[in-house]
């Protein structure tokens, strides 16, 4: 007899997910893969702007891998907010509903009478979490954003680069991301004291204190310094070697990251005498001397090749890796055992799954991706 199936942590929660792009999606697909029911509300002409962020396109050949990673096992419902009897089957919904996550643009909720207080006076057990960019008072409240204008007003820019050259970004929807997860975060942990409480609440979280959050420590050394970090290209400002060298044919990481580590890399290096010597023993001491020992290590570390570089530190225990592009991660023996990658039902689509398991198996989408719509006689009536 086969064992019954594992019952998932947000099995019976329901939750009303009113947004678009990245960070409301993806707290609900985050909810959605630990077992919440999740019902996607759309606008009725074209739905999430993601639909379209191709390509690649999923089979359809009209709607993005991108919206079927973020989508999945979701059902999606069509309202359009600015029509009461649509508000209304909006509250219909909130009914049996757990949790409401809108990342709609700022002030359009409370514009159309489905702002956070409201819909708490009407449904008191919900839990209603807003995602902003700027966060809901100053004088930015107002202000759509998106993640690269994050990245921009708040600091990592500036931090983000070689320090002889332009700020850059960071490659991935960083702000965006990490905002569905505090969201995610925010709205189980308000769950937990209504099922305590039986009295809902509002969270709020927004990209602007998700961006405060990535750079908090040099935002701490600037209020009680009043120095602003700079840039360090791969390199750290408080940590040496701990940083991109680049071999003789690939580039690794170096991440000596204590004087017992840097003394191992030393002796790896064949520099036994840089662990006493009064430039870098210490780790103050090799920030204070940070391009001198950089520049020596480097020298060194070019005339060799990665792997075997990697090889010889590793079974040192200095902390290393290679920098992979895409395709080696992908292709990497890691990735393939750690299981990330799921196939979507249905639809066939291959897609990273959640990054969390549970008694070490990795919940699998139910669903896939919905079509625009696809529940509306389901929930709706129609």
């Amino acid at each position: 007899m086969s064992a019954a199936p594992r019952m998932l942590p947000l099995e019976g929660v329901r939750v009303i997910e009113i947004g678009q792009a990245l960070a409301g999606p993806l707290a609900g697909v985050l909810m959605a893969d630990m077992g919440a029911d999740v019902i996607k509300v759309e606008k009725p002409d074209g739905g999430d702007d993601a639909r379209l962020w191709g390509p690649p396109w999923g089979p359809d050949g009209t709607t993005s891998l991108y919206f079927h990673s973020q989508n999945r096992n979701k059902r999606s419902v069509t309202l359009d907010l600015k029509n009461p009897a649509d508000i209304e089957a909006l509250h219909r919904l909130c009914e049996t509903a757990d949790i409401l996550i809108q990342n709609l643009r700022p002030g359009v909720v409370e514009e159309i009478g489905i702002g956070g207080e409201a819909m708490l006076k009407r449904h008191p057990r919900l839990v209603y979490c807003n995602i902003s960019a700027f966060g809901q008072v100053g004088p930015l409240q107002a202000r759509p954003g998106f993640d690269p204008l994050l990245q921009a007003y708040g600091g990592m820019m500036s931090m983000t680069g070689r320090p002889d050259e332009a700020p850059n970004f960071c490659g991935a929807s960083i702000n965006d991301k990490a905002t569905g997860m505090f969201c995610t975060i925010g709205v189980l942990g308000a769950l937990r004291r209504r099922d305590q409480t039986g009295q809902g609440c509002v969270v709020d979280t927004s990209l602007f204190e998700t961006a405060v959050h990535w750079v908090e420590g040099a935002v701490n050394a600037y209020v009680a310094t009043g120095v602003v970090t700079k840039r360090h290209g791969t390199g750290a400002n408080v940590i040496v070697p701990y940083q991109v060298f680049q071999a003789s044919d690939l580039p690794l990481v170096i991440a000596a990251g204590n004087d017992r580590l840097f003394a191992r890399c030393a002796r790896v290096l064949g520099q036994p005498d840089w662990a006493a010597d009064p430039r870098f023993a210490t780790g103050p001491q090799r920030v204070a001397n940070k391009d001198t020992l950089v520049a020596a290590m480097q020298a060194i570390i070019g005339s060799a090749r990665r792997d075997d570089w990697i090889e010889r530190l590793e079974a040192q225990g200095v902390p290393c890796a290679a920098v992979n592009d895409i395709g080696e991660l992908a292709r990497s023996e890691q990735f393939a055992e750690v299981g990330m990658m799921q196939t979507l039902p249905e639809s066939g689509v291959q897609v990273a799954g959640l990054p969390i398991s549970f008694d070490r198996e990795r919940p699998l989408s139910q669903r896939p991706a919905p079509a625009l719509g696809q529940h509306n006689a389901e929930l709706l009536g129609r």
